[in-house]
């Protein structure tokens, strides 16, 4: 490491431009990782918020929550299941809601359960809607930043039905647009798609249960229906796959470029080090040595740059705008800071080869 901190001291502009391209590219790493995650949340984290392992769906349904009804007989049953820890139903529809006495209009999801139930969302604001009294809603809290509150009247010009907010929940969205749930009687009475039905219905069974026993619980299921994970569950939100696989393609070819970069960087340096190296060996300073006083020099200037890549992200992060999905978590940016310094190390492998094979009496031959 001395030999690495001697020559940082000594050559600071050329480091300086390294460490600038480093920061640039750990910083873009950051950002766009951010945004994936957020435009995730903002796309489906009513389904990855929700305390369930598994749905049950109509078979014909391709997975989509709004293609599915299943009668309501079949969550009895599937609760009677002894693999099955917890089951409640959900009924799902997507409308345009009118705020009353204004000419606003807002596209929300809706999702009806028990109140009471595994799928009941957290109030932060207000209470609770009653599985009995129609016409009572929980709205997520993005309703109320664009200026929605507690008693507002909203009417589905479909159905003609009037709700009024009687709560605010948080971080429940689903295909980019803000969740408004209510119980499964008032869902019904407003679906179009129940009007022929006889039955009382909903669009999936939600099920907690350990991975053991999906196989017990799908055999046990009617052909009509069909068992997929939360994970499937969420790849079947529209563009929800196809956006989070270019974000993280994306981060991909970062990554990657970020290797080659490194590599022809600090090729290039070696390069020009070549009779330094050289004079070195013939000192007696063997390959092993110069090979670590490399590496720990490509680590000391990763770990500098990524600790004010992830510095300056936080700080970008309080400019952005308040409406700009946008959520970085403590695991991530130690996920990818590890990443980025096993790149960098890697990086570095093809000036490790190159000095290995220089030859001291040849060095000293060109020094002369």
């Amino acid at each position: 490491m001395f030999l690495a901190i001697r020559e940082l001291k000594h050559s600071k502009l050329r480091y300086l431009l390294i460490g600038l391209i480093m920061v640039l590219v750990a910083l873009l790493v950051f950002i766009i990782s951010g945004l994936a995650n957020g435009l995730s949340s903002d796309n489906a984290s009513s389904i990855q918020n929700m305390k369930a392992d598994y749905f049950v769906m109509e078979h014909d349904s391709k997975n989509k929550l709004n293609r599915s009804i299943i009668s309501m007989e079949k969550l009895d049953e599937i609760r009677a299941s002894s693999d099955v820890k917890a089951a409640e139903g959900l009924g799902q529809m997507m409308i345009t809601l009118n705020k009353v006495g204004s000419s606003e209009k807002t596209d929300v999801t809706i999702f009806a359960t028990n109140a009471n139930g595994i799928l009941a969302p957290k109030v932060i604001e207000g209470t609770n809607y009653d599985n009995k009294k129609q016409g009572e809603v929980v709205a997520d809290r993005s309703l109320k930043e664009v200026g929605y509150k507690l008693g507002d009247s909203l009417k589905d010009d479909l159905s003609g039905k009037v709700f009024t907010i009687v709560g605010f929940t948080e971080k429940q969205s689903y295909s980019h647009s803000p969740v408004v749930y209510m119980n499964v009687k008032g869902w019904q009475e407003m679906n179009p798609a129940l009007k022929n039905q006889d039955n009382d219905s909903i669009s999936t069974i939600a099920v907690q249960m350990d991975s053991k026993a999906e196989d017990n619980v799908r055999e046990s299921l009617s052909e009509d229906l069909t068992l997929i994970s939360k994970d499937e569950s969420l790849q079947s939100i529209p563009g929800f796959k196809e956006e989070q696989g270019t974000l993280t393609m994306m981060i991909a070819f970062l990554f990657v470029i970020a290797a080659f970069v490194l590599a022809v960087f600090f090729y290039v340096i070696t390069l020009q080090k070549t009779n330094q190296f050289g004079v070195l060996k013939a000192l007696g300073a063997n390959t092993s040595y110069l090979a670590k006083s490399i590496v720990g020099q490509v680590m000391l200037l990763a770990v500098a740059c990524i600790a004010i890549s992830v510095a300056l992200t936080y700080g970008v992060t309080l400019i952005m705008p308040e409406g700009m999905p946008f959520e970085l978590s403590t695991n991530l940016v130690i996920k990818y800071s590890v990443l980025l310094l096993v790149v960098s190390v890697l990086g570095s492998l093809l000036s490790l080869y190159r000095v290995a094979k220089i030859d001291a009496i040849e060095a000293i031959g060109r020094v002369s």
